[in-house]
Order: structure tokens, then C-alpha cells, then sequence
């Protein structure tokens, strides 16, 4: 099993297989409009346009799960992260990601790459799991983690 044999539904209702990544380096971030690591969406916005035609891809998904950081429906979520911090990397829609009603996708990065003390639940929002090329799930980065902290991670798989 890799991250390739998910789906998941774009910001616009689309149903989207993960397969269309196979061959890129992935960053999957967990996103909220209302939290104290919100300004983590410039970094992000930042090395995804450096990197983006070197085979890398930042896939966010909304989550409303801490706090209620991010009550916003579909287009309020997309006009924000576009508006605010000028982002083009692909979103999708909100989705759960801890407990019985996470989303696949998220109980697998979890299991595949649990955080501190062998922890699989996601914690807070900006949680990041790092994919090779071929769909392994790499590494969990904590939340305070700040994209440019990921980049000389990403940078070596690129070579």
C-alpha cells in the first residue's frame, strides 16, 4: 500500500486519485484559517514555487478538528489561502484527521509515521508527513516545524 491508492475531493467537489503524484515528492499538510501556525502557508507557498517544477507537490487538507480553527466551507477556504497568502499548491476539502472518522488518507500517514513516542494521532494543525517519489511516508514534522525547516529534506529527495 502507498499514499497512491487514496482519494480525496478538491476544494471544488472533485474527486481526485493521489496516483496523479506517483513519481513526485510530497509534503501533506493538515491546514486551518484561524490557527497561530496559519502564517505557516507563506513558508509552504515559498518552497512549493521553488521546488514545484523539480517533481515536488504540497497537498493541504482543512481539518476543523482543534479548536475549531477552521469553520470556513469550501470556497471560503480556498478565497482565504489564495487572498492571504497567495496560494496555488492543490487543496482539498475538510476532512477529519484523527479518530474514527479520519480520513484514510490520514490514518495511514499516521500508522506510517507515528509522531513522538510512537503517538499515531495528529496533534494540532500543520502537522507534515514527508512522501518519496514512490509513495513511502518518510517523516512526521510537528507542527511548529516551519516549512523552511522541511526544505534540505525535500531538496535531497529532488536530486
Amino acid at each position: 500500500m502507498s499514499i497512491y491508492d487514496f482519494e480525496a475531493q478538491t476544494l471544488r467537489g472533485e474527486e481526485e486519485s493521489l496516483s496523479k503524484y506517483k513519481g513526485k515528492v510530497l509534503l501533506v499538510v493538515n491546514t486551518a484559517s484561524k490557527c497561530g501556525f496559519t502564517p505557516q502557508f507563506k513558508g509552504l507557498q515559498e518552497v512549493y514555487e521553488k521546488y514545484k517544477d523539480h517533481g515536488f507537490e504540497i497537498l493541504g487538507f482543512p481539518s476543523n478538528q482543534f479548536a475549531g480553527q477552521e469553520p470556513g466551507e469550501s470556497d471560503e477556504i480556498a478565497e482565504f489561502c489564495e487572498i492571504n497568502y497567495g496560494v496555488t499548491f492543490p487543496m482539498y476539502e475538510k476532512v477529519d484527521v484523527k479518530g474514527d472518522e479520519a480520513h484514510p488518507l490520514f490514518k495511514y500517514l499516521s500508522a506510517e509515521a507515528p509522531g513522538v513516542l510512537g503517538s499515531k494521532s495528529i496533534k494540532w494543525n500543520f502537522t507534515k508527513f514527508l512522501v518519496d517519489q514512490d509513495g513511502r511516508v518518510l517523516k512526521r514534522f510537528a507542527p511548529k516545524t516551519t516549512p523552511d525547516q522541511i526544505e534540505a529534506e525535500i531538496k535531497q529527495l529532488l536530486k
